[in-house]
């Protein structure tokens, strides 16, 4: 038995390694270092372009419900994940290089993975999976619009990551450890301003000069990932109230909140590199230094990479794909990862394990799990197949596609944490069957 996996993202990975450990004989292809896109810079597979951040980690949270189904699952990215974890209050991020090393080096170790480099510009013959990721090469995305009917099989959005600044450059005489509301332990850098530095700062950065990028509007960038000074221009609170909420964060000097906070997360193990917290741009990098610097405790920061934006393309999955994630007039196909609409790094890999457990079992001629709506898992392939959805947009995991309770259950964090518990206790019935043809391998 022989697939093809192409990309080496987090879905790629994902889906090599849930074939591949069924005993399926992957052939995964990549075309780094050979070739790198926009926004790419290491030749590592599982490359964390934007944040470090995998988000919430508890099980009020959806997205901290997929990492633990996954995680029970045997999720080579929930793996490298906590391996690499390091502390960001209550989300799960990750040194950021030591978790891409971790995946490349799972993947070029297993026995039954080939990884043959160089850009991939048609798709073999034999069952395939499609994930090359919302950056596709422009010979790759021409070929697959002929396979599935053209430009009007595809949108896009803009997509926008964070600068990265040196810890020793920050001045910590204007900045604390802390994490909101002390949850867990002190974890970020919350750097305060107070009203009129807030202010001056919110000025300069709505009329700061953007970088140009072709196609762009504001209404085309995805709201997870909203360029700070596009938030900015809707309002001169809707920072505050947004990523500089100084809410349950106290300044030790003054013994208050402070009128806004900007915080940075650790982006690496030894937390010598730090990124800012919801600062997601455009600007020109001069730009980016300047209107930055107005932040007391970054007056000096030195940038060890400014913010970037770039154009995410991903397929119109409702008319195209089935829950799956197989193309329905081509099923010996299938797609995975943000290029099916799925938005977030573990929704990404969620798609990636799903397509790769399915295709298995395919190949296996096993009959489909069939991941339920009331799983996040499930959830996220019904929601990108479902021929219903009028204007299909990018998708986080969230509880609104997850099949709610059959009784009320008082408070949003209750009846969350009773939606998670539901799932769980699903797919620990169903985990045997999962991992049926599983090897010892990991």
């Amino acid at each position: 038995m022989k697939a093809t996996v192409i990309g080496a993202g987090l879905a790629g990975c994902e889906a090599a390694y849930q074939l591949a450990k069924r005993g399926v004989a992957v052939t995964l292809r990549e075309m780094k270092p050979q070739k790198m896109s926009p926004a790419h810079t290491s030749e590592y597979f599982a490359e964390l372009v934007c944040s470090n951040s995998l988000r919430g980690a508890g099980l009020e949270n959806a997205v901290g419900l997929l990492k633990e189904e996954l995680r029970r699952l045997d999720s080579v990215i929930l793996r490298a994940a906590d391996a690499t974890r390091v502390e960001a209050g209550g989300a799960l991020a990750v040194d950021r290089f030591g978790f891409s090393q971790y995946v490349t080096e799972a993947i070029r170790n297993h026995p039954n993975i080939t990884v043959v480099e160089g850009e991939a510009t048609e798709l073999p013959e034999g069952q395939v999976v499609v994930a090359t990721g919302p950056l596709t090469s422009d010979a790759m995305a021409e070929h697959l619009m002929g396979l599935i009917g053209g430009e009007s099989s595809t949108l896009h959005f803009f997509d926008a990551a964070a600068p990265l600044v040196a810890f020793e450059s920050i001045d910590l005489s204007r900045a604390w450890f802390a994490s909101r509301y002390d949850k867990g332990t002190a974890d970020y850098i919350n750097c305060a301003l107070e009203k009129d530095e807030y202010q001056a700062f919110w000025r300069e950065l709505c009329g700061a000069e953007e970088a140009e990028v072709h196609g762009f509007e504001d209404k085309s960038v995805f709201e997870g990932c909203m360029p700070v000074e596009v938030m900015a221009r809707r309002g001169e609170d809707t920072l505050r109230y947004g990523p500089l909420k100084p809410r349950g964060l106290k300044d030790p000097t003054t013994g208050r909140e402070p009128y806004a906070v900007v915080q940075l997360r650790r982006d690496n193990a030894e937390g010598s590199i730090y990124n800012l917290v919801g600062f997601q741009t455009h600007l020109k990098f001069g730009e980016q230094k300047r209107v930055f610097s107005m932040i007391p405790a970054l007056h000096d920061a030195e940038y060890v990479r400014c913010g970037v934006m770039h154009r995410n393309t991903y397929l119109d999955s409702p008319r195209l794909l089935d829950r799956y994630y197989q193309l329905r007039s081509r099923p010996e196909i299938t797609f995975a990862g943000q290029m099916t609409g799925v938005e977030g790094y573990v929704e990404s890999a969620a798609s990636g394990f799903l397509a790769g457990v399915e295709l298995a079992r395919r190949m296996l001629g096993l009959p489909p799990v069939d991941f339920p709506r009331e799983t996040a898992i499930g959830a996220l392939g019904l929601y990108v197949s479902d021929h219903t959805v009028g204007d299909f947009q990018p998708m986080n995991i969230n509880f609104g596609i997850i099949a709610p309770l059959d009784h009320r259950v008082r408070g949003k964090r209750n009846k969350n944490m009773e939606i998670s518990n539901r799932s769980l206790a699903i797919l620990d019935g169903l985990r045997d069957e999962i991992l049926r043809g599983c090897t010892a391998e990991t």
